[in-house]
């Protein structure tokens, strides 16, 4: 790739520390006329401010520069379940039951589909990396295919074609609940044991643009005894390790029959918790719980448009950032396929649980949308815009129906307070641009791929 200069009309140049998560630390620094140099490799080898016009040559963009987006918590396949389960009533519990009708459908090739589609409307969106929260492993009934890891090799492909980073978060998926053996529906997620599990994850392997990790789906389905063989491939890997933890009252109700303990002291007691784990949601915590997350610096992924629409509640994020957990944000079930969203929600939920405002700066979220998403993911050189960085970024227009008004030194305000995943222009992902002028450069009709896909699974 030949070497490039981009100039960002203004640019979001600052990576706050955590412990100014308040919105009394202070402002946004918004840089106007940047000119980032790109080296042939993919990462930025200058950053220089106070570059009134372009240089000559430089790709120009104009709007809003942020880094890329990192989408902490995906389920691809969840895509297609948008609008389907808004009918009648129900409870995540009733939700299941139409999850798991989606899955028994896929195949790696419709996967492959379904998925290419999901990330390229990902990338349409501003994200550059997604967390692929994978357990669709086997076919229905649970025979492995000819390649064990067909099913994750699909979303890897996918990926790359859509043109984002993924961080395969291979999946331990072995019980229906607390020992029970797996139901019909969930055989296909199964490889009966930890272990075994293990030997078919050793087989994935890191490449560009394709990080590695691992996962527990949650306490109820890896028994207690095989959380530390989850945990202790993740850590001689130093991979990333991820969990769905405390998301409903009913876990936390059967874990503590089954075990005497919360979700979160079981899996502190069986070395799980640490600053390469994430929490998904950690929604139904007790002070005890939120100190051991916080005091362990495993991080908490937030993903409120999921959460709301479950109807889960409203995880303790603020608590959670206070005690030392570093804070993400996830699309999840994909019911919104926005990180702006997901950032902006994460401040309003805290609003309408607290009726006070301003928890967090939009520095702040930006940064749990970023940098600290990366981080989540394994890619603690991306979520930056400095030199050594990966060169992954994301323009935003100020001038739309949404965006307009407001002096770009609010560019940060606005773009968490108002902006939408429309207004995303640009993106760049090591060096190489993936949307251009709101559309993307490989998937030329997203909308109808996402189309298409859907309508296979229902044929």
């Amino acid at each position: 790739m030949t070497p490039t200069t981009y100039w960002l009309e203004h640019a979001w140049l600052g990576v706050l520390p955590q412990a100014l998560g308040s919105a009394r630390a202070g402002g946004t620094p918004i840089e106007p006329g940047v000119a980032l140099d790109v080296s042939g490799d993919g990462r930025i080898t200058a950053v220089r401010t106070g570059v009134e016009a372009p240089p000559p040559g430089a790709v120009v963009l104009r709007g809003f520069t942020i880094p890329g987006l990192a989408n902490a918590h995906s389920h691809a396949f969840h895509r297609a379940l948008r609008g389907t389960v808004q009918v009648g009533a129900g409870t995540f519990w009733t939700w299941r039951e139409v999850m798991y009708a989606v899955a028994q459908r896929l195949t790696p090739d419709s996967y492959f589909a379904l998925a290419r589609a999901a990330y390229a409307e990902m990338a349409l969106a501003g994200i550059t990396a997604v967390g692929e929260f994978h357990y669709l492993h086997h076919a229905p009934g649970g025979t492995p295919y000819a390649d064990p890891n067909a099913m994750g090799e699909a979303l890897i492909a996918a990926a790359g074609e859509a043109g984002i980073r993924i961080t395969l978060l291979d999946t331990a998926y072995l019980s229906a609940g607390f020992g029970a053996a797996p139901e019909q529906h969930q055989l296909r997620f199964s490889d009966g044991t930890a272990e075994a599990w293990a030997e078919r994850a050793s087989a994935l392997k890191d490449r560009d643009g394709v990080r590695v990790g691992a996962a527990i789906h949650s306490v109820r389905a890896v028994p207690a005894d095989q959380l530390s063989t989850v945990a202790r491939w993740a850590e001689e890997r130093r991979a990333p390790l991820h969990v769905h933890l405390s998301e409903q009252t009913a876990e936390n109700e059967a874990c503590h029959a089954a075990h005497g303990v919360t979700p979160t002291r079981l899996l502190a007691d069986h070395g799980v918790l640490g600053p390469r784990t994430t929490g998904v949601h950690n929604t139904h915590m007790t002070d005890a719980d939120i100190a051991l997350i916080g005091g362990s610096a495993t991080g908490t992924c937030m993903c409120p448009t999921t959460e709301r629409d479950l109807a889960d509640g409203i995880g303790p994020a603020v608590a959670l950032q206070q005690a030392g957990s570093p804070l993400s944000l996830g699309s999840d079930s994909h019911a919104v396929v926005d990180l702006l969203e997901e950032a902006r929600a994460m401040e309003l939920n805290e609003r309408l649980r607290t009726r006070t405002r301003g928890h967090w700066t939009a520095a702040a979220l930006l940064r749990a949308a970023t940098a600290d998403g990366h981080a989540a993911l394994g890619w603690e050189d991306a979520g930056r815009l400095e030199p050594g960085a990966l060169a992954d970024f994301t323009t935003l227009a100020l001038d739309s129906v949404r965006t307009a008004g407001p002096a770009p030194r609010l560019a940060a305000e606005t773009a968490v307070f108002a902006a939408t995943a429309a207004d995303v222009r640009h993106v760049v992902v090591g060096g190489r641009t993936v949307v251009r002028d709101g559309a993307h450069v490989s998937v030329p009709d997203v909308a109808q791929a996402l189309t298409d896909a859907i309508a296979a699974l229902r044929d």
